[in-house]
């Protein structure tokens, strides 16, 4: 019979438990090296691209308008999304660096999870935004007014806050006294939740159906804008107002897909794919915290014109 003393090192280690050894991507060690350049390369694109985007959209006063608000929201968004996970997973391909701490993986945890259901937050009201310009143009103005934009941003990261972070909690509640080692590249909840010797069964209702559940309300919400979008522009008279009003929605449309098709891939593969190698879900997972940030300025750069018009200044003026 092991002695009261031991009995109680062994409760204070397990529910304050030591660092934990982030593995990687298993099975492709020996080219962590060189995956991670691509990684490295894709995330410098997100950042100067991002800071370009916020950068133009604070000194350009023609972009001080809802829909550009909502775009630097997205913008600095994504930036914590890409930051919270890269530069860590870059340390373990390039450093060796896989040891973290348990506070440290419950921030890295926070942050991505927070990033991605605020992500989703900003992408609904992106989509109440464009319902408002093209269905009731002359209220606009007096519909999203400033003070209605702040609080609609505080009301959805609020929001997003108090969703995840009960996933901090639910976690600092399990013992972990079995294995340290999370094969994975960063911190996510579930993973995490599956190191403890203890029941995770709330971990898993909660961790999983409640963020899925408020993205799929998006989706809906989402949905729902656009139904009313299409149904107001095809009353519009003419061909000409009806491919402008498509147009101011282009840019958001690929946004939102490139935001929500990976996103419930990725869910379906983890509850459907038994068949799929971990190795698999690890990579994806890692290019969709740094492919979407890298690309969503490049598409509203593309297709939104007072951000294409505003790009070319500032770079002709820095050739000029």
């Amino acid at each position: 019979m092991p002695s009261a003393s031991a009995m109680i090192i062994f409760n204070l280690s397990s529910y304050n438990p030591g660092p934990f050894i982030l593995v990687g991507i298993p099975g492709l060690e020996q080219f962590h090296v060189w995956i991670g350049i691509p990684f490295c390369i894709i995330y410098i694109v997100a950042v100067v691209g991002n800071c370009i985007l916020l950068y133009l959209i604070v000194v350009e006063h023609s972009l001080h308008e809802p829909m550009f608000f909502f775009l630097s929201m997205l913008a600095m968004t994504d930036l914590i999304l890409s930051t919270a996970g890269v530069p860590n997973t870059l340390s373990i391909f390039w450093l060796g660096a896989r040891e973290i701490t348990f506070p440290g993986c419950l921030t890295q945890m926070f942050f991505l999870h927070y990033s991605f259901v605020l992500d989703s937050a900003i992408l609904m009201a992106m989509a109440f935004d464009r319902y408002v310009a093209i269905c009731s143009p002359l209220r606009y103005t007096t519909i999203l007014t400033p003070k209605t934009i702040i609080k609609s941003a505080m009301g959805i990261s609020f929001r997003s806050f108090c969703i995840i972070l009960p996933d901090v909690f639910l976690l600092t509640r399990l013992p972990f006294c079995r294995t340290h080692n999370i094969p994975h590249t960063y911190c996510e909840h579930i993973g995490v939740a599956r190191l403890a010797c203890a029941d995770i069964s709330i971990n898993i209702w909660y961790g999983f159906c409640v963020p899925i559940m408020t993205v799929i309300s998006d989706v809906i919400l989402i949905a729902v804008s656009y139904a009313l979008i299409l149904c107001a522009v095809f009353r519009l008279p003419s061909q000409d107002a009806r491919q402008k009003a498509l147009g101011t929605c282009g840019s958001h449309v690929c946004v939102i897909l490139m935001f929500y098709t990976p996103a419930f891939f990725s869910i379906l593969a983890h509850r459907f794919g038994h068949n799929v190698s971990r190795t698999f879900h690890i990579m994806f997972a890692n290019l969709y915290i740094v492919i979407p940030p890298a690309l969503n300025p490049m598409v509203y750069g593309v297709k939104t014109k007072q951000i294409r018009d505003k790009v070319i200044l500032l770079f002709s003026k820095g050739t000029g």
